[in-house]
């Protein structure tokens, strides 16, 4: 029995969406692994192994200040936010400006809800706290929660963060709040 030609373009047409759905599912996640680190050479650690590094990660740096405040460590990309009882609120990573401070202790001393980044990005909650030349060092994050998009050799000091991390830095870092350096 010969089926007609509208049956077999229904068929056709369907099993081309799915091989394209198929497709861009993989896509997606070619793509979100480009932005994670890649795997080493060193064999894997076991579970407690990895739960301990990632825990002395985000412990607080050595000599970070006391009392409220924000604490950034350049050589792990890492802030934390910690309250006036020294309980840290959030620490998570950020992609760090091309331009660091120095080590040291700063004040929030202006803030932007919105404005185009060096990048051309549209960004907010921005926090600035220090500048290093005419290079003015400060928090924002990407309103598409992208990360920054640098050209070799420019020089910025925007530190980026995602974008539920610019929202709890911009509730707590006001004018004046201390902004702890590290290396």
């Amino acid at each position: 029995m010969a089926r007609s030609s509208g049956s077999a373009g229904m068929i056709v047409t369907v099993l081309t969406a799915l091989s394209m759905g198929v497709v861009s599912f993989f896509a997606y996640q070619a793509s979100a692994a480009l932005d994670k680190p890649s795997g080493s050479d060193k064999p894997s650690a076991s579970p407690s192994e990895k739960e301990s590094d990632e825990k002395a990660k985000q412990q607080l740096p050595k000599r970070s200040g006391a009392g409220e405040r924000v604490v950034y460590a350049l050589e792990r990309d890492r802030v934390w936010i910690v309250n006036e009882r020294r309980k840290v609120e959030r620490t998570y990573r950020v992609w760090p400006s091309s331009v660091d401070p120095k080590p040291g202790t700063y004040q929030v001393t202006s803030r932007s809800s919105h404005v185009t980044g060096s990048d051309g990005e549209a960004i907010e909650n921005v926090v600035r706290f220090a500048s290093v030349g005419p290079t003015v060092i400060g928090f924002s994050a990407a309103l598409d929660g992208s990360k920054p998009k640098l050209r070799p050799g420019e020089k910025t000091g925007g530190v980026r963060q995602r974008t539920a991390d610019g929202d709890e830095m911009w509730v707590f870092a006001t004018i004046g709040t201390k902004v702890v350096v590290t290396p």
